[in-house]
């Protein structure tokens, strides 16, 4: 059994049964039959049903919200958005359904076309970070695409997936189609992984545990995409609105307590602004209200658990940095902060500490702030504060990461592709080919010119 624990109070809020490998082989075979008549039915069909999932989500979005406050320690209204989002994943990856053409391709002697197939049996597996909206980032564009989704949330949150599951099914999506197989990563993903019946592996984790997945999946020849870490860079120049650049600074690395890939965690600062900066940011992060999730005015929550808080502590000395509060008490709580006196080269300044500190570091000029923003292994995020258009797309080019803002911290966004370089992973999500990342491409030659006589 699962125990979910509330981050705020570690009350257990529920006890969930864990997956074993013969419920992952039984959830597959089901997954296989469901498969192949959602294949069969018209797109349209299937988009309709899709969208119809969206709406039923969409009567349910203030549930989901509270069942993630309860499970994740999201403030409320993240958690609303997050729902919200998971809606809109599904209605936006029903319009893709009946556009997942192929092409016809000039060639002599006859017409050639390409047939996008679906893949078969996919499964995503979900991190703890944010579990309604990236689980919804694989499933709604496999589902789409004719795939059948077996989803495995983290140990950790895996309430909000089960009752996606269960609205699916209040939806009208066939049974076994969408099933979700709560359990523990040796066990349940695991089983995911190695089975012969998943065609492919969507991921969001840590790298290190992306790696040992791309290698069981490399032994097996099996598609995978993966979302990994991140260490992102906020690039503040001396010419950017400064004061905005400082009071956007604290929500782009404790949104989520620090918990997102996409967290603005190294502060480049050019050296004429810096003090000016520091000014600014240092009340804000003061002023940054932690506590209850479920509390309207609240802007950031707890950590996930009790080995995240241990993790963050161990980045930072006792009382360094300019901090903000947390509440004392049960709940794995670590107040903001920002540490102005780091080493560049140190764990904090280069590791993903995955909690509500950053570190900010004087630049003196624009080859030095991409040399620094480019000193880590990942490449998911970053952002770019400057009033000179060249600037901006200088840097941005310059800069090795796969999602990058002029002028805010936005990242993520379903219309658009999602994903990093190097350690932050390996392919793409969302946007207008996420359809197409769960087919086959298959290639169909019809001769014109008749048999050879």
């Amino acid at each position: 059994m699962l125990e979910v624990l509330n981050p705020a109070t570690e009350d257990v809020v529920a006890t969930v049964p864990a997956a074993t490998a013969e419920d992952v082989d039984a959830a597959v075979a089901r997954a296989v039959r469901a498969q192949a008549g959602w294949a069969a039915a018209a797109p349209a069909d299937r988009a309709r049903l899709l969208r119809r999932f969206a709406a039923v989500i969409d009567g349910h979005v203030e549930e989901l919200a509270r069942l993630e406050v309860r499970e994740a320690g999201h403030v409320i209204g993240n958690a609303r958005w997050e729902a919200g989002n998971a809606r809109d994943l599904f209605d936006y990856a029903a319009g893709g359904v009946e556009r997942l053409t192929g092409r016809q391709i000039p060639v002599p002697g006859g017409l050639d076309l390409t047939i996008l197939e679906p893949l078969g049996v996919v499964g995503v597996i979900a991190p703890w970070n944010f579990p309604m909206p990236i689980a919804a980032w694989g499933t709604a564009p496999a589902l789409a695409a004719g795939n059948a989704v077996l989803l495995k949330p983290a140990e950790t949150t895996p309430l909000t997936a089960l009752r996606l599951a269960e609205l699916a099914l209040e939806a009208g999506l066939p049974e076994g189609l969408f099933q979700v197989l709560p359990g523990e990563g040796a066990v349940a993903g695991n089983a995911l992984v190695e089975h012969p019946g998943v065609a492919k592996i969507v991921f969001t984790g840590s790298t290190r545990v992306g790696k040992q997945i791309m290698a069981r999946c490399a032994d097996r020849v099996k598609r995978v995409t993966l979302e990994l870490g991140g260490k992102s860079p906020n690039i503040v120049f001396a010419d950017a609105d400064v004061e905005a650049a400082a009071l956007a600074a604290p929500g782009s690395f404790l949104d989520n307590s620090g918990q997102d890939c996409c967290a603005r965690t190294r502060i480049l600062v050019q050296r004429p602004v810096y003090d000016r900066f520091l000014e600014v940011l240092a009340p804000a992060v003061a002023s940054y209200v932690v506590g209850d999730p479920a509390d309207e005015k609240t802007q950031m929550g707890p950590l996930i658990s009790r080995a995240q808080l241990d993790r963050v502590r161990s980045y930072v000395p006792a009382g360094a940095g300019i901090r903000g509060s947390a509440p004392e008490g049960p709940g794995f709580w670590f107040p903001p902060t920002v540490l102005t006196d780091a080493d560049p080269a140190s764990p904090v300044a280069v590791e993903e500490v995955f909690g509500p500190v950053a570190v900010v570091l004087p630049f003196e000029d624009e080859a030095e702030a991409v040399r620094l923003a480019n000193a880590t292994e990942y490449g998911l995020s970053g952002s770019v504060w400057t009033r000179d258009v060249g600037r901006a797309l200088r840097v941005s080019q310059a800069v090795k990461a796969g999602n990058l803002s002029v002028n805010s911290h936005s990242s993520v966004r379903y219309w658009t592709p999602f994903g990093g370089y190097g350690q932050s992973g390996l392919g793409r999500e969302l946007g207008p080919d996420a359809l197409a990342a769960f087919t086959e491409t298959k290639n169909v030659f019809i001769s014109t010119e008749g048999p050879a006589q």
